[in-house]
């Protein structure tokens, strides 16, 4: 038998020449992979925007290391206050891949919710955070995510997903963040520059690879402190930092407690549910823009709810009049209590002291 003739250390031509052909194949694939990467990337985008979303970045599914380490020392300040699910498995709310193992990218949108209405002062009503005006944005950004998951799906078959909007353990500042949106304003908001902090954010948790956003804004706070001097309860301890145990925001919707505490409820300045403080007197909100979203349109009477009309709810009427509404996060219980709080103030300090001490 001839010997084989073995060439380029001792690889047979026929070898090589397959090796070649090979390796020219897959160099072809991995191009085509990236080359549809690109463009599904590229169409995702254009269809968030289409499906109402005013700002969208992709990132890597990964682990958030220092923003975890951060959400740890603020835990352990004990700054969540009665929030204890804050507080259940960190490290799921810092790596998405424990929500989704299959994570693989992660689509962040912004939905601008600015409308040009603003509040009256006028002891018989309480003030609303403009957040919750109009239709609860966990429904109108999760419907639009769970359109766009379908769209990519008819795109791509093998596309899997997961929406998160707020509910989820996601850090979505932080994720908005990384895909460039924003910055974290000094008031642990985000702030885009086109928008101000006026955005609800959201997410996509997907199973493909695709094009990544690398850049990202810096801090434009820069030496302002408008923010933390404005806060009446002087919750923003240091700059980043919200202790919300002093919270007006939630005192008045998280906060199960059957009263209000005192330094807190003597400060509410006139906030019924949540409150704006911080971002009205911020910058960058003086370059906000009307949303195109028409259940963020107030509702008569969210943006300042009389404080008669909340007293006098039934669990009947306050499930009639708050369905599909973000304000059924504060709980009939708590809208009560808010209202009575803010009553009693505006009665003067005579009947606010006999009423703590039970002189009706």
């Amino acid at each position: 038998m001839t010997a084989a003739i073995l060439t380029d250390h001792g690889r047979e031509p026929g070898v090589l020449r397959y090796n070649a052909i090979t390796w020219m194949k897959h160099s072809t694939e991995v191009s085509e992979t990236v080359a549809n990467s690109v463009e599904l990337s590229r169409a995702i985008k254009q269809q968030a925007r289409a499906a109402g979303f005013d700002m969208v970045g992709i990132v890597p599914a990964g682990r958030l290391s220092s923003e975890r380490d951060q959400l740890r020392e603020w835990l352990a300040r004990g700054y969540h206050g009665e929030m204890h699910w804050m507080a259940r498995e960190p490290e799921k709310r810092a790596d998405p891949r424990k929500l989704f193992p299959y994570a693989r990218s992660v689509v962040v949108v912004a939905l601008n919710y600015y409308t040009p209405e603003q509040h009256s002062e006028n002891s018989q009503t309480g003030k609303v955070s403009r957040y919750a005006w109009g239709d609860d944005y966990h429904e109108v950004a999760g419907s639009k995510l769970r359109s766009l998951l379908e769209w990519i799906k008819a795109q791509a078959p093998e596309a899997e997903g997961k929406v998160c909007v707020d509910i989820q353990p996601m850090m979505d500042k932080a994720w908005a963040v990384r895909a460039g949106l924003g910055w974290i304003g000094k008031h642990s908001n985000l702030i885009t520059q086109e928008f101000g902090s006026w955005v609800f954010l959201g997410e996509l948790l997907l199973n493909l690879e695709l094009e990544y956003d690398e850049e990202q804004v810096e801090d434009h706070c820069g030496s302002c402190t408008l923010c933390i001097d404005a806060c009446p309860t002087k919750a923003i301890t240091e700059p980043y930092v919200v202790n919300s145990n002093r919270c007006i925001s939630y005192a008045t919707i998280e906060l199960r407690a059957p009263e209000i505490p005192e330094e807190i409820g003597d400060k509410l300045e006139g906030w019924l549910y949540g409150c704006d403080i911080c971002q009205d007197v911020c910058p960058w909100n003086r370059f906000e823009e009307t949303t195109t979203e028409a259940r963020f349109r107030p509702r008569p009477g969210n943006v300042n709810a009389s404080l008669s009309e909340i007293v006098e709810l039934t669990p009947e009427s306050y499930a009639e009049r708050f369905r599909h509404s973000a304000m059924k996060r504060a709980k009939l219980a708590g809208l009560l209590r808010n209202a009575r709080t803010l009553l009693r103030k505006a009665a003067g300090p005579q009947i606010t002291h006999m009423t703590r001490i039970g002189i009706d």
